[in-house]
């Protein structure tokens, strides 16, 4: 009957899942190791606090369907920005390919929006409907 919907919530639950606990594990292994990393890449190392952070509440809010649209939107960006700065030159097998299978997923959530178990849908049932 809710065969989009739970397929929506599904994608949703594990895309946030995914993202959260990529952060926490940043700042549980001492985020100044992330920042020695980003540093080593040329990247500013304070950046790692941002990433860390966004993937930790941008998770949260994902888990539970508040904006997700926009959560989703961020979360491709980082990983076109993950791609382009490091996998890309590991090449696609055990490279990029698990960050496209995200970006995918972030990308459903980003075009289609929310669905009937997410608080979006509650907040504005009309514009977060999956059709």
């Amino acid at each position: 009957m809710y065969k989009k919907e739970l397929g929506a919530l599904i994608v949703r639950v594990v895309l946030g899942v995914i993202f959260a606990v990529h952060g926490i594990v940043k700042f549980q292994d001492g985020i100044s190791n992330t920042v020695g990393w980003f540093e080593s890449i040329g990247l500013p190392g304070f950046l790692a606090y941002g990433v860390a952070s966004v993937e930790i509440i941008g998770g949260l809010l994902l888990i539970i369907g508040l904006a997700t649209r926009i959560v989703a939107g961020v979360f491709l960006l980082l990983l076109v920005g993950a791609i382009i700065t490091v996998k890309l030159a590991v090449g696609f097998v055990n490279g990029y390919e698990f960050d496209l299978a995200l970006m995918a997923m972030a990308a459903f959530l980003a075009m289609a929006g929310s669905e009937l178990f997410a608080v979006d849908n509650r907040i504005n049932p009309i514009e977060n409907k999956i059709v």
